[in-house]
């Protein structure tokens, strides 16, 4: 009997390739498998798996001094804040990985392991490769997931938008810059001045 040999990476990764579902025709059960078993940021839309690009040391930043603040408080009232990566279902067939997700009782049903089905309040550090994503797209989307509030943390104006939701959609909202305080609806009274958040990297 021949001896088998160890399949090569090149080999394997040929096998995966061909494998794959393509564009459009992605199910949740093939999203779930492929982000089980990779570590890249990636999000699902309607049968299109969409790969984020790696976060930059100001990105990473401006995300840690948030998740601090919302922790710090969320704890105290028996909450829970995490970051990236870990998904959220939207809907059926629609999945994303915010930057920052938290639920004000960390016993919510909707707390799963695998991915969250929902939250009281969800973060995101603008990415310069495509910043519709974060303007657009994902507004529509958390907003379709009854998420009541969303934070839209922008390094390169730098603001931060505030949106709260109303009966489907977000309430637009004037940014807040430099020199302001943005305040949260969800918890009430937490605040943060915006020049804190984006000068947080040259005091770490």
């Amino acid at each position: 009997m021949a001896k088998a040999t160890a399949t090569s990476q090149q080999a394997a990764d040929a096998i995966l390739l061909a494998a794959r579902p393509p564009q459009g025709r992605w199910s949740e059960h093939d999203y779930l498998w492929l982000t089980d078993r990779c570590s890249r940021l990636v999000e699902f839309a309607d049968g299109c798996i969409e790969e984020l690009p790696g976060p930059t040391d100001s990105h990473q930043s401006v995300l840690l001094f948030l998740f601090r603040l919302f922790d710090q408080r969320v704890r105290t009232e028996g909450g829970v804040a995490l970051v990236a990566p870990l998904r959220l279902r939207i809907r059926e067939g629609r999945f994303r990985e915010p930057d920052l997700m938290l639920l004000r009782d960390a016993s919510d049903p909707r707390r799963r392991d695998r991915y969250w089905l929902g939250a009281d309040l969800v973060a995101e550090v603008v990415s310069p490769d495509d910043p519709d994503r974060d303007y657009r797209e994902k507004r529509a989307d958390y907003a379709e997931a009854g998420i009541s509030e969303y934070w839209i943390v922008d390094p390169r104006r730098p603001e931060i938008t505030v949106l709260t939701l109303g009966r489907d959609r977000y309430i637009d909202s004037d940014p807040f810059a430099p020199g302001e305080v943005a305040t949260s609806f969800v918890l009430d009274g937490l605040s943060v001045a915006v020049s804190e958040v984006f000068e947080t990297r040259a005091l770490t």
